[in-house]
């Protein structure tokens, strides 16, 4: 297996909505982003699939490591060998890439966020910062397209964290800001325990709200210029604000399911985000 070939298959085994917006790109871009997708992919995985924290921590500084020989043209994982030959090209440095190995090692010491400014900054790291190096892939001329995809980036891990409340409370994890929690009158011991209540449902509303927020302040961000090249990210953005509108047709109902959208339903999305675009 080639490293392009191990990265298309580590992002269709993910099962991403990322894979649709991925295909109306050029060949070389796309195997860029996908490349990148793949890295993300690698390093979240150590967190969520290690029950050992020391053993999940060693594995993260071997992701450090790999950084470094990446841009020593020294890469041994397949993904990084993937990247070596597209890093120059498409502006991918090893300072952002060490900050997503940093953000997702935040897992392994925090399961709790006070305000939404704490967990803004851990959105930042990871997926900020990947918006932007994914805008560098897609491809831009203003430099404000970079604000579009640093705010889409974090509208995309706002959403995956509302899709996600269940999920993350089985491992104990809680991101929704504790001092949104206490403003609904919602215990964390209620998301632990998968109790939905109109409070909850109450509190997703509000934070659904955030999230939309950011999306509409990215799309008002974007230059008319660079909307072409930047077509995956809105291809994503679509994907994913109606995702947020099923999970609010379903009631808010996210501790004891997840809600997700069919892949011909995302197809139809993207085909018809190109179409208008």
């Amino acid at each position: 297996m080639t490293p392009d070939e191990y990265c298309r298959a580590k992002t269709a085994a993910a099962g991403s909505s990322f894979s649709y917006a991925f295909l109306f790109l050029p060949p070389e871009r796309r195997r860029a982003i996908t490349a990148l997708y793949a890295f993300c992919r690698e390093v979240d995985d150590v967190v969520d699939e290690c029950p050992d924290a020391a053993l999940a921590r060693a594995k993260l500084d071997w992701w450090r490591g790999e950084v470094e020989r990446l841009f020593r043209g020294q890469p041994q994982h397949p993904v990084t060998r993937a990247l070596a030959p597209l890093a120059a090209t498409y502006g991918i440095r090893a300072e952002p890439l060490h900050e997503i190995v940093s953000g997702v090692a935040l897992d392994l010491e925090r399961v709790r966020y006070v305000d939404f400014a704490a967990l803004e900054r851990y959105c930042h790291q990871v997926a900020g910062v990947v918006g932007v190096l994914a805008a560098h892939i897609f491809g831009y001329r203003d430099p404000r397209t970079l604000e579009y995809a640093h705010t889409l980036g974090i509208a995309f891990q706002l959403t995956n964290i509302l899709r996600d409340v269940g999920e993350d409370a089985r491992r104990d994890r809680i991101y929704l800001p504790l001092e949104d929690l206490a403003r609904h009158g919602v215990a964390p011991d209620e998301i632990l325990e998968a109790r939905h209540s109109d409070r909850f449902a109450a509190l997703m509303r509000f934070e659904k709200a955030r999230a939309e927020a950011h999306y509409e302040r990215a799309l008002a961000a974007l230059p008319r210029e660079d909307r072409r090249a930047q077509l995956p990210g809105l291809i994503m953005a679509a994907i994913y604000r109606t995702l947020l509108d099923e999970i609010e047709r379903g009631g808010f109902r996210v501790l004891d399911r997840r809600t997700a959208l069919t892949p011909l339903r995302k197809w139809w999305i993207a085909t018809r985000t190109w179409l208008r675009a």
